[in-house]
């Protein structure tokens, strides 16, 4: 029960690191309100000058869930380098980030030249609402899913995204196992098989998506009445 309780603790500090765990590669631990990512003098407007600026612009724009935004992009002097390096950066954005393959549709930008920088003009289509993204919570691995599923049950939630700090070659193997552990353990067996989706779909795994079906949260909430009956 201790280590259970551990875990748990574990789990709930890593999802309080808010918006900055949202950032991609070396940047983790750089925090989005920073002065580094906003313009000063233009309220709203994030700065970017150079490509992983642009990366990182966006990611703190979908973990907002912003649709419209303007970004100012330094140091870049013709338009056919600007609109290649914005398609690059919303094409890596949605298809090969966590955040970015589990929560939008699609990235338009358009950019016009203005005195001394671009003017960048951001849409971002989601295919997830802003309280399911709010909703994504961290794991350092796939060791604490079971504890987060748990918890899901036991609250009725029917759907948890998990982003999870390192995934190793057999992660897929794991969860799947431990998904069949819980359900076994829960009762859950007969009722119908949850839906499991990994993202991004190439490269390691940065996010993974459960979808439980009411049937699972309404058996599970049988199961503790059950429990409570008995004790």
């Amino acid at each position: 029960m201790k280590l259970r309780h551990l875990t748990l603790l574990l789990c709930v500090s890593l999802s309080l690191t808010g918006c900055s765990a949202l950032l991609e590669r070396n940047y983790a631990t750089v925090e989005p309100h920073s002065s580094k990512f906003w313009e000063s003098e233009a309220a709203g407007t994030l700065r970017a000058e150079n490509y992983q600026d642009i990366v990182n612009d966006l990611l703190i724009l979908i973990g907002q869930h912003t649709e419209s935004a303007t970004v100012r992009l330094y140091n870049y002097e013709d338009d056919l380098t600007v609109a290649d390096t914005l398609e690059q950066a919303t094409t890596e954005v949605r298809q090969e980030t966590p955040m970015g393959a589990y929560a939008v549709e699609y990235i338009t930008a358009s950019s016009r030249s203005q005195r001394g920088y671009y003017e960048i003009s951001i849409q971002v289509s989601y295919r997830r609402t802003a309280e399911q993204i709010q909703a994504v919570v961290n794991a350092t691995s796939t060791e604490a899913l079971s504890a987060l599923l748990e918890a899901a049950l036991d609250e009725g939630r029917t759907e948890l995204a998990v982003r999870v700090g390192y995934w190793g070659e057999d992660g897929q193997a794991r969860v799947e196992e431990t998904v069949a552990q819980l359900r076994e353990a829960r009762g859950l067996a007969e009722t119908p098989p949850w839906t499991i989706s990994y993202y991004p779909a190439q490269g390691p795994v940065g996010l993974i998506e459960f979808v439980m079906g009411g049937d699972a949260a309404a058996a599970a909430e049988e199961n503790s009445e059950n429990l409570a009956e008995e004790s």
